[in-house]
């Protein structure tokens, strides 16, 4: 990478990226309600099966094919994935999420001047994945890089929503990001390489605690 497309990345996988990451928990604070999360190794635990299932074999395959389209400026087979990956958010508020982030994105690409935010402004709003696959591709970041920054964004967003909800230590959070580093990498290595047919993945514990979460009486994060 050269400098200047490192120094993008990291500003795209920052947590002050105003597209309101942060304000989601997809699902985690019905899962500390309910008690199924209350400790440090229960936190890592889930977030580490979800990395080698939705993170390897969903997210990732998905966001190399955003990038592609993006690349050859195919407007209809970027629509086509992220309706492709609209159809795998199994809960209203998850696919709200993606539709609210989405917006953000684009809204933040336009500021940027980013060729073809606007052009493409309709079908980009519906995906922050997309977003961020149109971003990578007008600077120039390389997919394996790009990917590792995107897969660190969700990881570091969902580690700081368990810190706030269980509560842990701010330590803790640090050494739950340490330990699952390697987990991440090879996340992101074998999505690369996961063909079209095998795009997919299944997370009952995620959709059922998102679900729940949609109607919990109280709540931090947003539905």
């Amino acid at each position: 990478m050269t400098d200047i497309s490192l120094i993008r990345l990291m500003q795209l996988s920052s947590s002050a990226l105003p597209v309101g990451g942060f304000t989601y928990s997809q699902g985690l604070e019905w899962a500390v309600e309910c008690q199924w999360i209350t400790t440090e190794l229960q936190l890592h635990d889930w977030l580490a099966d979800l990395i080698a299932t939705t993170l390897q074999d969903l997210e990732i395959p998905l966001l190399v094919r955003m990038v592609a389209a993006c690349e050859n400026e195919d407007e209809a087979d970027l629509s086509r994935w992220i309706d492709i990956l609209l159809a795998h958010r199994e809960t209203s508020e998850l696919r709200l999420e993606e539709k609210n982030r989405g917006r953000a994105m684009v809204r933040l690409l336009e500021d940027l001047e980013m060729n073809l935010a606007d052009q493409w402004k309709l079908i980009l709003a519906k995906s922050q994945t997309a977003g961020f696959a149109l971003a990578l591709s007008q600077w120039n970041i390389s997919i394996a890089q790009g990917a590792q920054g995107f897969a660190w964004t969700w990881l570091e967003n969902m580690v700081i929503s368990g810190v706030k909800l269980i509560p842990l230590g701010q330590m803790a959070g640090q050494r739950i990001l340490r330990d699952l580093a390697e987990d991440l990498a090879l996340a992101v290595k074998k999505g690369l390489t996961v063909t079209d047919e095998n795009i997919g993945s299944s997370a009952p514990a995620l959709a059922y605690a998102s679900a729940r979460h949609e109607t919990q009486y109280t709540r931090l994060f947003r539905s």
